[in-house]
């Protein structure tokens, strides 16, 4: 009965103990399984926070490219192909982010990306600012080109515009250089006999004719052919004598009658011609005016007087 007594202290010991050390790794798993609880808790915080900030990082780096994109400048095929080329990492890497769990590889992975596109947009912005500088360049060139043309398109218009008015004038200039003109005139009137025989005479009543002798100057401009004489003869009382069928010429800038029309073959010779012209009607006394005209210029004047 003693030694029973004996072990039964002992026996309840051990349980004690073993309780005890049931206890002790209760705790010990209860803390380690806190602990790897707040472990995960903190990895999903920062891996929420990581895809956060990445998606803002993206949204941001959109914006720079729409951004870009608004100018109009007109894009090469090889900046169009970066262009989407952006457009469609970005979609992918937002597919990447939306997944409910990344693994840390994953995250790892979604960064390098993030920090690569970075680097291509930053590249493409520089690209895209290189060309619209270029553009402004090219666009400064063309307006000054333009301003160029425009200047020497209206120097060269007023250049023409002075050489056809001098061509103008030195036209002019030929056709009054090349008509004939006078050197001398000798005006006689004449009496005609009932035998045809002419006698000159200085008397009204008596004078049925004149003949007009003259010479021409020499001038080598002017073409030797013939040329047509128009006469307009003036009366004393300052009356154009004109005949039954009256007819317009031009000189001088003017449309005139004449009294009579001739032709002469100038050659440049000196040689002189004559114009006998009969009066349909009787002389008076006093003077008249002869003037002749060739090649659209009066070629001289002179005059007679009748007692």
């Amino acid at each position: 009965m003693e030694n029973q007594t004996g072990q039964t202290p002992k026996r309840n010991s051990n349980v004690i103990y073993f309780l005890i050390v049931v206890v002790v790794a209760l705790l010990a798993t209860d803390v380690y399984l806190y602990l790897q609880k707040n472990k995960s808790d903190t990895r999903v915080v920062y891996q929420n926070d990581e895809k956060t900030r990445l998606q803002t990082e993206l949204d941001s780096l959109e914006a720079q490219i729409e951004q870009v994109n608004t100018g109009k400048t007109k894009l090469s095929q090889e900046m169009q192909a970066k262009n989407d080329s952006l457009q469609a990492k970005i979609k992918v890497l937002r597919v990447q982010l939306a997944k409910g769990k990344l693994t840390q590889k994953e995250l790892d992975q979604a960064q390098e990306d993030v920090k690569q596109l970075r680097y291509f947009v930053t590249k493409y912005t520089a690209d895209i600012d290189e060309l619209k500088k270029q553009n402004a360049s090219l666009t400064t060139e063309r307006d000054t080109l333009k301003t160029t043309l425009v200047a020497t398109t209206k120097a060269a218009a007023k250049k023409d515009s002075v050489l056809t008015k001098q061509n103008e004038d030195l036209g002019a200039k030929v056709k009054v250089g090349s008509a004939i003109k006078l050197a001398a005139a000798d005006i006689v009137a004449y009496k005609v006999r009932g035998s045809g025989k002419e006698i000159d005479t200085k008397r009204a009543g008596a004078a049925k004719k004149i003949k007009i002798n003259f010479t021409v100057a020499s001038n080598s401009l002017a073409e030797k052919s013939m040329h047509d004489i128009f006469v307009r003869i003036i009366d004393p009382t300052g009356n154009l004598i004109t005949p039954t069928d009256v007819a317009n010429f031009n000189a001088d800038g003017q449309d005139l009658q004449y009294t009579y029309k001739t032709s002469i073959d100038f050659k440049d010779d000196g040689s002189q011609y004559t114009i006998d012209w009969v009066n349909p009607s009787a002389f008076q006394k006093g003077t008249y005016t002869v003037l002749l005209y060739a090649d659209g210029f009066t070629m001289g004047k002179s005059s007679f007087d009748l007692k």
